[in-house]
Formats: structure tokens, C-alpha cells, sequence
């Protein structure tokens, strides 16, 4: 596993495991959010949780991401 966060223009932070990039494209598994629970703490949900095959290869383009490091 790769897993990497993954700033995206709209302003969220990603986590998933990163299984390829290149010039124009980078593809993910397992994209998840941190959300806020109250009293400050954190819990994380699917990025989208809609998407069809949460355990597919997700195709994004890259130049909708900002960076991407290490979480």
C-alpha cells in the first residue's frame, strides 16, 4: 500500500492508497475524509460515498490536485 494524502483544488483532503501517477492523471483506491464529530475530534467517511465500487481504481486528474504527501 501507498497511502497518501492528496490535497484537491476544491479544498479537501483525500486520504487513499496512490497506485499509479503520471503527467495528467493519478489513480486511488479506498478515497476517504476526515470530518468533524464534535468536541474537536475526527472521523473519517468515503470521499464519495455514491461511488459505484468503493474497492476500483479511481482515475482523477491531475490537475485538479494541489500535492500530494505523506499523511
Amino acid at each position: 500500500m501507498n497511502v497518501r494524502l492528496i490535497k484537491m483544488w476544491s479544498g479537501e483532503d483525500v486520504v487513499a492508497d496512490l497506485i499509479k501517477e503520471n503527467g495528467e492523471f493519478i489513480v486511488i483506491e479506498n478515497p476517504i475524509v476526515a470530518v468533524p464529530t464534535g468536541q474537536g475530534q475526527l472521523g473519517f467517511a468515503p470521499w464519495s460515498p455514491l461511488l459505484d465500487g468503493k474497492n476500483k481504481p479511481l482515475e482523477i486528474t491531475r490537475r485538479y490536485v494541489v500535492y500530494i504527501t505523506d499523511p
